[in-house]
């Protein structure tokens, strides 16, 4: 039988509170763990992804993003991305993302891509923090659809693996899937 205490705590993610909670499973050879991050309300998402040095993976997604970690292995790393798991696994030094680009509202938006629909509070300190340590963009901050049941602001960047990644805000979150017809290009 576990047991386990929780407390809230601020912490260094700026995409979610952080949660802690120590526990212990029965038996001499269970481990004891400590819980950094809480799932998300619902169904979280489970994401992996390959890269290429999971020093690099663990210096972006923790450092830069702020991302608790979670389980690891000398093969793997699980990350709390906003009460997600998305996880880092190493597939070779050579590896970097194969990119194909669609245009999206003036811009071309890199293919494969994942990421978090933010709160504009929360995609706005995002971008600042992104800024920050100098990853360079690969669509800039910017407003998109504007005027449009889709209205969001965006911003796409990549990981040191060359991974693609998009946040973005909905200026009327509760349109996130609004259905209508958006122009080409």
């Amino acid at each position: 039988m576990a047991t386990m205490t929780m407390r809230h705590s601020l912490g260094r993610s700026l995409l979610a509170p952080r949660w802690l909670a120590t526990a212990t499973m029965g038996g001499d050879a269970s481990p004891s763990y400590e819980c950094r991050a809480a799932p998300a309300p619902g169904s979280p998402f489970h994401h992996a992804f390959p890269v290429h040095s999971l020093a690099s993976a663990r210096a972006f997604y923790g450092g830069v993003l702020g991302c608790e970690e979670g389980r690891t292995s000398d093969k793997w790393i699980d990350f709390a991305l906003h009460g997600h798991q998305i996880v880092a696994h190493w597939v070779g030094d050579d590896y970097r993302c194969r990119d194909f680009y669609n245009p999206v509202d003036g811009d071309e938006v890199p293919v494969p891509h994942f990421g978090l629909a933010l709160t504009v509070e929360q995609w706005r300190t995002l971008a600042e923090r992104v800024r920050a340590a100098r990853v360079p963009f690969v669509v800039e901050p910017t407003l998109r659809f504007e005027g449009m049941p889709g209205e969001q602001y965006t911003m796409f960047f990549k990981d040191p693996s060359g991974n693609n990644l998009e946040f973005k805000a909905m200026t009327r979150p509760h349109n996130l899937f609004a259905k209508y017809n958006v122009a080409a290009g």
